[in-house]
């Protein structure tokens, strides 16, 4: 049986995602793709590469997910399933680019700076 790979990355969080043909079961580290994103609505947009290529319920996915938050664990997803889609069927490619899902986000957090607070919030003035 054929498996396509993509990896995705997001912030902190890497995912990598195993597609290969079935009724559409999704699996994240080990539990159903509901029980894993429960109750964040923002987890719904990482299946959007399927919607957008018409091959939703097509694929089962096994998808391992390590570091990061769940919004940027969800975002990882997203382009790892985009990017395993482009190895199913090259012709994904315009549809997925149109809509920016073959775009890594490389937006990082700021390491802190000594003598702030964060990376850039300073301790509050006391003039007394």
């Amino acid at each position: 049986m054929e498996q396509f790979y993509g990896t995705g990355r997001r912030k902190a969080a890497v995912a990598r995602v195993f597609l290969k043909p079935g009724e559409g079961k999704i699996v994240v580290n080990g539990k159903e793709f509901q029980m894993y994103f429960r109750g964040i609505l923002r987890a719904v947009h990482a299946l959007q590469a399927f919607r957008e290529t018409g091959t939703m319920g097509r694929f089962d996915a096994v998808i391992t997910v390590t570091g990061g938050g769940p919004s940027g664990q969800a975002d990882a997803i997203k382009l790892g399933i985009a990017r395993a889609l482009l190895k199913v069927n090259a012709d994904y490619r315009p549809a997925l680019k149109s809509r920016g899902l073959l775009t890594r986000d490389a937006r990082e957090v700021e390491s802190k700076k000594y003598g702030l607070k964060k990376a850039r919030r300073a301790p509050q003035f006391s003039k007394r």
